[in-house]
């Protein structure tokens, strides 16, 4: 299969920064390495890290000129420049995404931002109605909306290749929270103050959610959740089983854990429909089971007989080669790319574009809020607050 020439062509590039990520940091180098792969952005300015020496220090190492020791001073200062920044790129803990998005929203500069949209839902419901009046392009990196297969699925389920679709099940399960653990990143996860009401919910229940919504094109009505922190001290939950009623008639269930032993990133999607199914996991993300009622299970593969246009343009490398979680960042990222241009030029967003935004950040928030009521009221049938 020939690659995209979507792909190959390189427009100048945008001018990039990033708030977050510095020394020590995992999420900030996958955006980075993302931000780069499609050749679409250029990092020239950064706040990397709150502690001064330290972000002065990462901005050393990444080469990078600009370098500030405050968001809000560099939100302030780039949106002075001849050549200030398009976008910002926000990798911070779940609870400084809302105040450093309004630093850049503000200056009407661009904002991606990565999930969950806020630590709260009364902050997500502000940033969004913020995002909204200033008429930026705002990119939440789910990224596994990027992988092509996914983009597959979502392009099957649309056309009606699955019927009416009757049952979605979706699971997130990993293992790394098993036990008390001290290091950074589940420092910050595991603190409600920085990472909101939800753990395991907001960490990665949040993706499955959006996975689920995202192919089904569903919209959910009210869920039944219990979560549970059986770690000893935990604070926020690190296991959570929701049961899910979608409008029109379909039901749903919806794990995630963190305390899965013998789980690395299992990220597992199943759809039902009245006229067959589909099945998709993360961890084999180039394959994806479809079952016509009453035949056989057919693979479809990346790049393969049966794969279309939609898998297509945010495919890389020829069939049989992997591709998946640094790629699937990166078809956020130049999906934005193309929205972020579209708006300077004025002209119409390119056919086919798509990530997720503000509505889809709003509800992921909304969900995480409407776990804990559920589980606080014995799993009680609730709806999100939207």
């Amino acid at each position: 299969m020939p690659i995209d020439a979507a792909h190959t062509a390189r427009p100048e590039r945008l001018r990039l920064g990033m708030v977050g990520g510095g020394r020590d940091a995992f999420i900030g180098a996958v955006h980075r390495i993302a931000a780069r792969i499609d050749d679409q952005y250029e990092l020239v300015a950064g706040a990397f890290s709150a502690d001064p020496e330290k972000a002065l220090a990462s901005a050393a190492d990444l080469g990078v000129a600009r370098a500030y020791t405050s968001f809000a001073d560099m939100a302030a200062r780039e949106a002075r420049r001849k050549d200030g920044i398009d976008a910002v790129a926000i990798v911070t803990p779940n609870h400084m995404h809302a105040p450093v998005a309004m630093q850049f929203l503000r200056r009407g500069i661009h904002v991606i931002c990565d999930k969950p949209l806020t630590a709260t839902l009364p902050e997500a419901k502000r940033l969004a109605k913020a995002a909204e009046a200033s008429g930026v392009v705002f990119a939440l990196t789910h990224n596994y909306t990027g992988y092509p297969m996914v983009r597959q699925a979502k392009a099957m389920v649309a056309a009606g290749e699955l019927g009416e679709i009757r049952v979605v099940h979706v699971e997130y399960l990993q293992d790394w929270l098993t036990e008390a653990v001290t290091n950074k990143q589940a420092e910050w996860r595991t603190d409600p103050a920085r990472s909101g009401v939800g753990g395991s919910t907001g960490d990665i229940g949040t993706h499955a959610f959006n996975l689920a919504n995202f192919v089904t094109g569903l919209s959910l009505e009210a869920l039944a959740a219990d979560l549970s922190a059986f770690v000893p001290g935990r604070r926020v939950d690190d296991n959570g089983h929701v049961l899910m009623r979608f409008r029109g008639g379909a039901k749903g269930t919806l794990m995630c854990s963190q305390v899965a032993p013998g789980n690395e990133n299992g990220l597992r999607l199943r759809v039902y429909g009245s006229k067959g199914g589909l099945e998709w996991a993360q961890e084999d993300p180039n394959y994806l089971w479809f079952t016509p009622f009453g035949q056989p299970k057919r693979l479809i593969t990346r790049g393969g007989a049966g794969s279309g246009p939609e898998a297509g343009r945010v495919s890389r490398v020829p069939p049989g080669h992997p591709e998946g979680y640094l790629e699937g960042f990166a078809t956020i990222y130049t999906e934005a790319a193309r929205a972020i241009r579209a708006a300077k030029s004025g002209t119409p967003l390119p056919e086919g574009t798509t990530f997720p935004g503000l509505r889809e950040g709003l509800e992921g928030v909304a969900f995480v809020d409407a776990c804990a009521r559920s589980s606080a009221r014995n799993g009680a049938w609730v709806g999100l607050n939207l």
